[in-house]
Formats: structure tokens, sequence, C-alpha cells
């Protein structure tokens, strides 16, 4: 019997070529770590609507959608007609443009807690700008942040998140304090350290949701925690920013952070990010015309991409379409379609596992069952680790892939207004294949 490796090298093989070209080059031969796979990444040469299309023609149903930016999915027409416009306009303007305040205020009518806007080019930039502010704002060092939350690779927010600490000082470490999710020991934390500025959080649990939070509560619990011990309270929407709802998770749960991050949907799968709050704090940005702030105490920022036209352009015309409230209904009912065809396939294969998520995000678990309402799952994080092992997740991309999706991380759909019922039936029989090509390869 041909493996699913053996299948994988044949329906790729031209990406194999690539692969070892760009050893010579890259560090590791990727560049960006999401895109490590073993044996090797597919590679991908352009894309249209919910499909992209491989170097050896390969037609890809795409579940990773630009790591979650891509909500209208690929090449959406009035978004490629603002980005074609603009580019012959000029890619970059060296100064304030009109762009840049029509972008803000596109991305201020659906979060409004967002008194006062700067624009960056990452999400990682947005999460280390939004601490600098804390710091600033409160006086104080320290910053709280949860076990596998992932904010960026920056220094301050690497520990347990999934990613190793190579380079990073002990100095730094020092300053992070990585809690439990849950509020009891938050509260503790709080009361007992008077040197934290901030506490930041992934708005629907670590990795975009893989791990839930227990959802409006535990929300809910660190806003009133954060204002009671005057702390920052930084909700991290790069993700969920216009995707959990038009005005993301804090509309979705009607909550005001001090701070909010965004970046991906925002900029309209262009190269962008946010950081936005109360004024107050963002204002310490502000230059002052008194020597010794504007040179000494105020936060500073650079970045010569910041609000680029190109990528203003896209943000607005994706933030508008967003706006209509047809985006996410389109794109939340296709999610709502795979995830019940998920969870049929489990059940009619007799595989144990399931299938939950919220909005238009959709997570797997497998190897264990779970009475949740495959929402906000309440699997306890320790089964969650068991149930997507690094050889269940590496396999059922790569079996994924073979039979003509692509998932996000091996382990998740990022559903756009893109797909439709007949993609989304495609879909589940590549799944329940993929399902019956492990469990003969004895991963299930």
């Amino acid at each position: 019997m041909t493996t699913l490796e053996q299948r994988y090298h044949e329906k790729f093989s031209n990406s194999k070529d690539w692969f070892d070209r760009g050893k010579t080059l890259f560090a590791g031969g990727i560049t960006h770590q999401t895109r490590f796979m073993s044996p090797f990444p597919p590679y991908f040469q352009r894309a249209k609507g919910a499909f992209k299309y491989d170097v050896d023609g390969n037609e890809i149903i795409d579940y990773v959608m630009g790591n979650g930016s891509l909500l209208m999915g690929h090449s959406p027409a009035e978004v490629t007609a603002a980005v074609n416009a603009q580019s012959s306009e000029g890619t970059h303007l060296g100064g304030a443009t009109t762009h840049e305040i029509r972008y803000a205020e596109a991305v201020k009518r659906l979060m409004p807690s967002m008194e006062r806007i700067r624009f960056t080019s990452s999400g990682t930039e947005s999460t280390y700008l939004a601490i600098r502010l804390a710091r600033a704002f409160t006086g104080k060092n320290k910053v709280v942040k949860f076990h596998e939350h992932f904010h960026g690779w920056h220094d301050y927010v690497t520990p347990e998140s999934g990613q190793s600490l190579g380079g990073i000082p002990k100095e730094i470490l020092g300053t992070v304090i990585v809690a439990p999710v849950d509020s009891a020991s938050v509260d503790k934390i709080l009361s007992e350290d008077d040197d934290i500025a901030a506490v930041i959080v992934e708005s629907n649990g670590a990795h975009y949701g893989t791990f839930p939070l227990e959802n409006p509560t535990f929300l809910e619990n660190l806003r009133t925690m954060t204002a009671k011990h005057n702390v920052v309270f930084i909700m991290d929407e790069v993700i969920t920013g216009f995707r959990l709802s038009a005005g993301g998770a804090q509309e979705r749960w009607n909550l005001e952070p001090d701070l909010t991050t965004v970046a991906k949907i925002v900029a309209g799968g262009q190269p962008g990010a946010a950081v936005g709050g109360r004024a107050e704090i963002m204002e310490l940005m502000a230059f002052r015309g008194d020597n010794n702030w504007d040179t000494s105490e105020r936060v500073p920022q650079g970045g010569t991409y910041n609000a680029a036209p190109v990528s203003a352009a896209a943000g607005i015309a994706t933030l508008e379409a967003i706006a209509t409230g047809k985006i996410n209904e389109r794109a939340d009912a296709m999610a709502d379609r795979l995830k019940d065809g998920l969870n049929d396939s489990f059940m009619r294969n007799e595989i144990m596992g399931h299938a939950h998520g919220i909005s238009s995000i959709i997570h797997i678990n497998i190897g264990l069952s779970c009475n949740c309402d495959q929402t906000l799952c309440t699997m306890p994080y320790e089964d969650i680790y068991r149930t997507m092992t690094p050889d269940k997740i590496t396999g059922m991309r790569r079996a994924m892939l073979v039979n003509g999706v692509d998932m996000m991380g091996g382990r998740a759909f990022l559903v756009s207004s893109a797909h439709n019922e007949e993609i989304i039936d495609r879909t589940v029989a590549a799944f329940e294949e993929s399902l019956n090509n492990l469990r003969d390869e004895g991963i299930l």
C-alpha cells in the first residue's frame, strides 16, 4: 500500500525542488515558523476565492487564509480594485496621507473603544507597543500573560507561548508573569504584586481558540480585576478582530478594554496592524512641545510602512465590506456547516473526536469525547494536548493536503465568506478520507 508520505511526495514533487533551493537561502529553508512541515512544505503561486494553486498545478481548498487575514477569501474584487488603484497612485508617499485618516475612521467605526489609534506593520509590533504604552502609563514594569497565549515573537510575550526562548535575556523573563487561566489566580497575582503594568489576553483563548476561554465570563472578570488594581487591560484581537463579529470579541461580548491590538483582517491581506484604546494612554505618544517630554519621556514609535497607502486602501475596502454585516454572516454560516459535517464524519467513521469553535474559526480534537456544545469547548487543557499530539497534527495536515485541503496548523479551519456549500461539502469528504488514511497508518 502506498503510504501518505509517498503520496505527498508524488503530489507535491516540484515543491520538494523549491524547498531544496530555499534551504540554501533561508534559515531552515523557511520564512515563517509555521511554514515548517515534514518532509517539506507545499509551494503556492496564486490564489482566488477559497482556492490556492501550487507549483505542481494542484487546486487546494484553503483554510489557512493568509494566517487568518483573509475573511473575504483570496483577491476579493473590491479589495483588489482598491489595491490596484492605489498602487498606480503611489505605494509610499513619505508623509501624512488622507488614506491614514480614512483608514483609522474605518477601524474606529467598528471598534469605538479605540479612541486613538496608531498603525504598525504586524501583530508582533502592535502587542510590543501596547505593552510599552501600559508601562509608561502606569509607571510599572511587569506584564501578566497566560499559558500558551500567543502575542507574537518579541521578548515580552514569548514565555510559555508555544515558542522556544532562544536569545531572550533572563532580565526580561523576570518581568513576565505567566498566569494560569483562572480568575482567582489572576486576582491573587494582581493583589500581591504592585509592579504589574498590564494583563494581555488572546481574546478567544490560546492559539486563536485551540484552548478556549470560558467567555464572556473570563474576559469580564479580567476587565473587573484590572480596573480594580489599576492595571491596563489589553485585548489581543489580532485574529479575533473583525472576525468574531464586525467589532471583534469586544463587541461580541460587550467589553471595553483599555488597549486593543489588531492585525490580519484589519489590513485586508496586506501588511498592516494597529494599536488603539483610551485617549489618555495613547496620547503618551504625542509631541507636546516640551523638550524634556518630547525627547525623554514620550513613548516613541517609528515604522516606515505604518498605514502605507496600499495597506490602507486594502484595509478600508475590507472594513467597509465587513461593516455591512454580510461578510461575517456568510463566513459564520459556512463554518457552522463545516463544523456539523466534521462532527458527522467522526460519528460515521466511529472515530472519537469532535469539532468545535465560534464564528468562522473551527478546531478539531481527536481521540477523546467531550460533552460541550461544540462552540466554546470545555475540555480540560491537558486533554486537548492529548487529542492533538504532534503526530496527529502533522499527519492530519499532510493527509488533508493529499486530499486537496490545507488546514491551519493541521488542527483548525479559518473559514471565509468565499467558501460555499459545495466547497464545504468537498472539505468534509476530504476530512473523512483523511481520517481513514490516518487510521490505516496507525496514527488514529
